[in-house]
């Protein structure tokens, strides 16, 4: 195996990435609202001009990761280890699948579990079905799976692949533009690297704006629902603002196992929520449902993979296709540092297999609970949810949940559910936000976390002011176009840094009785690495 390469010392200070990153995004935030007609209708022409002219390598980009992904499986290359060859990993199988389950889990879940199915059943995408029928609900299922399946997960996997090898097999710092050495050299450590990593933190951080603007959305329509409030931009500013101030406290005191504790009641609550809509719900037409939209999209992946707006549907890829590649763009530096952070000691063909599987599996299992339940009862006659959807996407789980017994605890449980989500989640990412802006620093100053925290919150309500839902795609689309070039870079320099390991694993420090296995500096004890604090990830 290779020796790690030594990398400056850890700093603290921040630099040039955090000051123009910083920068831009104020910059952001003042304009949209000064002026956030002008911010949306720019970002309305930004994202015409990148989905027109180049959304077609979205689609290519995620279908070529999911190749590249199977190869390095099927490769010799899935035998090597993400660590040294000695290093076996710190966590069961089990345990390690759950913490993958818990990056699943997330607002997107109850954003979309009831609101996509359901609308792409009123509205089936590119006109392959007629709409309310049988087919459609098949075609409704499999575009969702597409959205949220393997082309999402495709994304972290490559961007945690070579975090998790860059960081444990070659011992550099947790950067972005570190992840280019194979392809820059000591250019990565200079302004190019710099650059890399502001696009990574602008990306980054307007994807979780996105979540924290819909978070705020779905919790506004639980309590329309619920209590009859208001549905409206001040209200979601208050919400906001006391999630801003959740996530921005708990990154910063870092309550012990606090959000490890909260992450874990948000699995336990979904998963009973998921078991209640189950059984009091169509249970076996759900069944029948899952078996067979599962089977049209997987004989269907490479078809439906390269369908481009050229019959005139734009609007809906920009509204879905194009918007959720983007955004899982915009995750991909978050949740491959956490994906590469529990996986060390795992083979890449483990690493690839658990991280493409699991959550792709859990993510069908949910839309076919939820969205097929709205569904079945949209098409049975009994309820209107699509009709609620086209009217406010934000009211769909909930109308569904009020055709099912018991509408007043689960729909308690959901707001719940989405604060909890969003907290946990917003904690990790404020962090990572801090860690990118620090040179890689692993505790991050308690004012850039601060700082952070508060710069999220402000963005989410200059996004709403400009054009709410709309206004939030638009910024995540024209984000992640850059970023799309540097995650491509990622798979470059990753296929790079493995072409140079031996094909034969050598012999680690200590297995021959010579000395001790070591560690570098940048190589602490696994209790070290894995801050589980921050272990969820909203998707």
């Amino acid at each position: 195996m290779s020796t790690p390469s030594a990398e400056p010392s850890e700093t603290r200070r921040p630099g040039s990435v955090l000051y123009v990153s910083l920068g831009l995004t104020i910059a952001i935030v003042v304009w949209g609202a000064a002026a956030g007609g002008s911010l949306s209708r720019a970002g309305a022409a930004a994202l015409d001009g990148i989905t027109r002219g180049f959304g077609w390598a979205y689609l290519l980009v995620s279908l070529g990761f999911l190749v590249f992904l199977v190869f390095l499986a099927c490769s010799r290359f899935g035998r090597l280890r993400l660590g040294r060859d000695d290093e076996r990993p710190a966590f069961r199988r089990v345990t390690w699948y759950a913490m993958i389950l818990s990056a699943v889990m997330g607002i997107g879940l109850i954003s979309y579990g009831v609101a996509e199915p359901i609308s792409h059943l009123a509205a089936p995408p590119h006109g392959l079905a007629d709409p309310m029928t049988a087919d459609a609900a098949v075609t409704a299922m499999q575009f969702s799976f597409f959205d949220w399946g393997l082309h999402a997960w495709g994304i972290f996997a490559v961007f945690g692949l070579a975090m998790a090898w860059s960081m444990f097999r070659r011992g550099r710092r947790g950067l972005v533009s570190a992840l280019f050495r194979p392809l820059l050299g000591k250019r990565a450590d200079g302004p190019v690297g710099a650059a890399i990593d502001v696009f990574a933190v602008i990306a980054t951080l307007f994807g979780t704006t996105t979540s924290l603007g819909l978070g705020a959305m779905q919790i506004n329509g639980g309590f329309s629902a619920l209590f009859g409030a208001p549905n409206s931009a001040g209200m979601q500013f208050v919400i906001i603002g006391v999630i801003t101030l959740l996530f921005t406290a708990s990154a910063l005191t870092g309550v012990a196992r606090g959000i490890r504790y909260l992450s874990e009641i948000s699995i336990g609550l979904g998963g009973l929520l998921f078991l209640f809509v189950l059984a009091v719900g169509p249970t076996i037409y759900l069944i029948d449902l899952y078996v067979q939209s599962v089977g049209r999209y997987l004989s269907q992946l490479v078809s439906a993979s390269l369908i481009t707006p050229a019959g005139g549907d734009i609007a809906f890829m920009q509204s879905w296709t194009y918007f959720m590649l983007a955004w899982w763009l915009s995750w991909a530096a978050f949740v491959g540092v956490f994906l590469a952070r529990i996986s060390r000691g795992r083979t890449v063909r483990e690493f690839i297999v658990g991280v493409l599987l699991v959550p792709s599996v859990v993510f069908s299992v949910w839309f076919t609970a939820f969205g097929g339940t709205a569904i079945h009862t949209d098409l049975a006659g009994t309820t209107r949810i699509a009709a609620a959807a086209a009217a406010d996407a934000n009211s769909a789980f909930f109308t569904m949940l009020q055709s099912l017994p018991l509408p007043a605890v689960t729909s308690v449980v959901t707001i719940l559910l989405v604060v909890l989500f969003f907290v946990s989640g917003a904690d990790a990412n404020t962090f990572v936000l801090g860690m990118l802006t620090t040179g890689g620093s692993t505790n991050p100053p308690a004012w850039v976390l601060a700082l952070w925290g508060s710069v999220t919150g402000a963005a989410a309500m200059a996004l709403l002011v400009a054009g709410g839902l709309d206004s939030l795609q638009q910024m995540v689309i024209v984000s992640s176009a850059p970023f799309l070039l540097i995650v491509l870079g990622v798979a470059v320099a990753l296929w790079r840094d493995l072409s140079v390991e031996p094909a034969t694993p050598l012999p680690s420090p200590g297995t021959d009785g010579s000395r001790a296995a070591e560690r570098t500096p940048e190589d602490p004890p696994e209790a070290e690495q894995l801050d589980t604090d921050r272990a969820a990830v909203p998707g």
